[in-house]
């Protein structure tokens, strides 16, 4: 049976069994010797601004290794880097990489799907254009914060095709690559080639780790188009997931994850909780509960986890109390709960 349909308490259970065995996965040495050989080799911090929608998931659709790209998410991807808590922590990011001598290449996405225009981005009332205007915006607020040079920091607008996981690079003078048009027999060379004339003053090692993103993601593209994803393509989510944390969540339209970004949390939540409504009323989830999980990470133990604990806690009752006030028929089938994630081994610790 589909974890979407089992009982919201196996739903619950499931979920911090995934996050376990997640933890274990990243904490195996193997796993932690993989992403220092992926750094030693591709050495340009990654980040991505993207969808609360849980079929993003940047990682898996470019075969990097977990742990390497830096997600920020937000319900349809909106962002402003005049928010002061957004604008803070990106800043902390950029300057944290830059110290330890990387460039930053940004992707700022959009989603969308070619196959139903009801599977494009909520967030915009499934309006492609309308998506695609507001990451350029944020795209020149990135250029006016870290320079139009693009020497440390790259931004670039990059949109996600969820049917296929397929990436479509924006360039230089409106110019496009879509990858699902790229064929298995592509190398990294020949996709540097590609990308070279679309991004005419990146650094060249930045433009070489790029092609390494591209080349995995003509490999994962093929091995999708080999699956029947009907069902995985579908909006199914059963959770809304505030704050940050959530990189254990692989598989698609579990969870609609609003970052702790904006000074107006109670919009995103308000529009999640509104997903939620209408998957059960559409009978793709059943309609006998779901989750709203809050988490915030730490770095330290002491006074980092107090702190963190803190803000998981005031996360949850903040968006608790959102549901019960703007949607007060789908308040009673709410299961409440919070966690801190540990950065370090990226383990989800449930609070009591």
């Amino acid at each position: 049976m589909s974890i979407h349909r089992k009982p919201i308490g196996e739903r619950i259970d499931w979920l911090y069994d995934v996050a376990r065995r997640y933890s274990a996965a990243y904490c195996d040495p193997e796993a932690s010797m993989a992403r220092e050989r992926h750094r030693a080799r591709h050495p340009t911090a990654i980040a991505v601004l993207k969808c609360m929608d849980g079929r993003i998931n940047i990682p898996i659709a470019t075969n990097t290794p977990p742990g390497i790209i830096q997600p920020f998410r937000n319900l349809g991807g909106f962002f402003d880097l005049g928010w002061p808590h957004l604008g803070e922590v990106i800043e902390h990011y950029v300057h944290d990489r830059v110290r330890s001598g990387q460039r930053v290449l940004m992707f700022i996405t959009y989603h969308f799907s070619r196959g139903e225009p009801h599977r494009c981005c909520a967030g915009f009332n499934y309006h492609t254009d309308q998506a695609i205007a507001h990451v350029f915006g944020v795209k020149g607020q990135v250029e006016h914060v870290f320079g139009r040079g693009h020497a440390t920091v790259y931004p670039l607008v990059c949109g996600f095709e969820t049917d296929e996981d397929a990436l479509v690079l924006h360039g230089a003078g409106g110019a496009t690559l879509d990858v699902s048009t790229l064929g298995t027999d592509e190398t990294e060379a020949s996709l540097r080639a590609r990308l070279q004339p679309l991004f005419p003053d990146m650094p060249a090692a930045m433009l070489a780790d790029l092609a390494r993103l591209v080349a995995g993601n003509v490999a994962h593209v093929a091995e999708v188009r080999k699956l029947d994803r009907q069902l995985d393509i579908e909006h199914r989510e059963w959770m809304i997931c505030v704050g940050r944390g959530f990189d254990f969540l692989h598989a698609p339209n579990l969870a609609l994850i609003i970052g702790p970004y904006s000074p107006d949390l109670a919009d995103p939540i308000r529009k999640a909780g509104a997903i939620i409504a209408s998957n059960m009323h559409k009978g793709r989830i059943p309609d006998d509960g779901f989750l709203l999980l809050a988490s915030s990470p730490y770095q330290d133990i002491g006074s980092d986890r107090a702190r963190a604990e803190l803000k998981a806690r005031f996360m949850a009752h903040f968006a608790a109390e959102v549901i019960r006030r703007d949607l007060p028929d789908l308040a009673p089938r709410m299961t409440v709960h919070a966690a801190v994630l540990n950065w370090a081994t990226r383990g989800l610790e449930a609070l009591d």
